[in-house]
């Protein structure tokens, strides 16, 4: 008997770029080749899931998980403007049908982060245009899956860009910050984000950037956001539950937020509760409508009136330099569920750690966290790890293990299941 009552799904996630390999279409891709490259290392094959996701699946259909979410790439499908790929859509539908096949409900993300480069180049997304590309594509990717379909998350982590651009600004603001200063900033941000690196890069890639993206300052979805384009995130994923919703009134749809449990401390109340505003609170006019919200936490955040307070002296850190903390995970679902009343699915949770039996221990206190917010009402439908496979952890590379299946990059991609699949296997409710 799982952890979880039938109808409740457990299950793994990925992201497109992160585990296909060879999405060379992608802004990321270009920013990878650059001289000036925000990236410690390329994508390149990635974990070739692209190739080898039956496989991957099937570990995962084996160890009893009931739920795959996973993104389709936006640049396979529209590598040019208009030129939509009839092959990268069948690719897609394929997995589709194999989750299906192996009794896992396939959860799709329309856009994880990474966009055409041609989106870029013409604006990117700070520009309002941005929203009629996005609309045109989900349109098509609708009308050729939609009947395949139940559940769609529009855009992930629709907040990122302005979590990026408040630590840019306080890391400007703190140019003669010491070491430990840029590691607490690090554990601000739910990516694998080198902001060090993107500060300098920015001052010696400009002439690159021109050449490449046609602007010394690329909007791509992870770059530093103005509110302006905050609003047309908001706008995109609007037009695209509508275009949905036109399509195929019966797909339950939705958006991700990347939350921090954030915790005020003596004097940090004010700030703290203007944090949890620009975070989640603001967003929820445009969202309301949803049928659910994606929870996507991995960490805490500390509160004083002067900013972030540092982790504990002697707390565990992750390899991402988070505080080891799985109680946030309760913590936020509680929050959210004060102010957004739709079903709530924790669409990433998860530990970067080369020691697999604190991934397992830090599954455990989530998911008992997750549990006890269901004894109360509260309607968690889901809960996904991040990440089914050791992968491309963006700006950090391959150096961040965050997988439950651990791949041998140099050695034909093999596969290692680590014993953290089945304990989460072991969760899901009884078939």
């Amino acid at each position: 008997m799982g952890k979880f009552q039938k109808g409740f799904f457990v299950g793994a996630a990925t992201a497109a770029h992160q585990v296909e390999g060879n999405n060379i279409y992608s802004d990321c891709w270009a920013q990878e080749q650059l001289k000036y490259s925000i990236f410690q290392e390329p994508s390149l094959d990635a974990v070739d899931h692209y190739n080898r996701y039956q496989e991957d699946i099937e570990y995962m259909a084996d160890a009893g998980l009931n739920a795959y979410r996973f993104s389709i790439e936006w640049a396979r499908i529209e590598p040019e403007q208009g030129k939509f790929v009839e092959t990268e859509i069948e690719h897609y539908r394929n997995v589709i049908r194999c989750c299906r096949e192996k009794g896992l409900e396939p959860f799709v993300t329309l856009h994880h982060f990474s966009s055409p480069l041609w989106v870029i180049q013409k604006g990117g997304w700070e520009s309002e245009d941005v929203i009629q590309y996005f609309a045109e594509y989900v349109e098509y990717v609708m009308k050729k899956l939609g009947n395949e379909i139940k559940y769609v998350c529009t855009i992930n982590e629709a907040n990122m860009g302005l979590q990026i651009a408040a630590i840019m600004e306080r890391q400007k603001r703190q140019e003669k910050a010491n070491t430990s200063r840029r590691k607490e900033e690090g554990q601000q941000v739910q990516l694998g984000m080198d902001s060090e690196k993107m500060e300098e890069n920015e001052r010696l890639g400009a002439e690159e950037n021109e050449r490449v993206f046609y602007t010394a300052t690329p909007q791509t979805f992870c770059s530093s956001r103005t509110e302006q384009g905050d609003f047309i995130v908001m706008k995109a994923h609007q037009k695209a539950v509508h275009i949905i919703k036109e399509l195929y009134p019966e797909i339950k749809t939705g958006l991700t937020l990347s939350l921090h449990d954030i915790q005020p401390q003596p004097g940090g109340e004010e700030r703290a509760k203007a944090e949890w505003e620009k975070e989640f609170t603001h967003y929820l006019p445009y969202i309301e409508q949803d049928n659910f919200l994606g929870v996507q936490n991995y960490s805490r955040s500390r509160i004083r009136a002067d900013g972030i307070v540092p982790a504990p002296e002697h707390a565990e850190l992750t390899q991402m330099n988070y505080e080891y903390y799985p109680e946030a995970l309760e913590h936020v679902i509680r929050a959210v569920s004060k102010q957004f009343h739709g079903d709530l699915y924790v669409t990433e949770n998860g530990i970067a750690t080369a020691d697999d039996t604190r991934r397992i221990a830090f599954i455990e206190k989530a998911t008992d966290g997750v549990a006890s917010c269901i004894a109360d009402d509260i309607p968690v439908k889901g809960y996904f790890y991040w990440s089914l496979l050791d992968n491309f952890e963006w700006h950090r590379g391959y150096t961040m293990t965050f997988g439950l299946i651990q791949v041998d990059r140099k050695h034909g991609m093999k596969r290692q299941v680590k014993p953290s699949l089945a304990y989460l296997g072991q969760l899901c409710p009884d078939k």
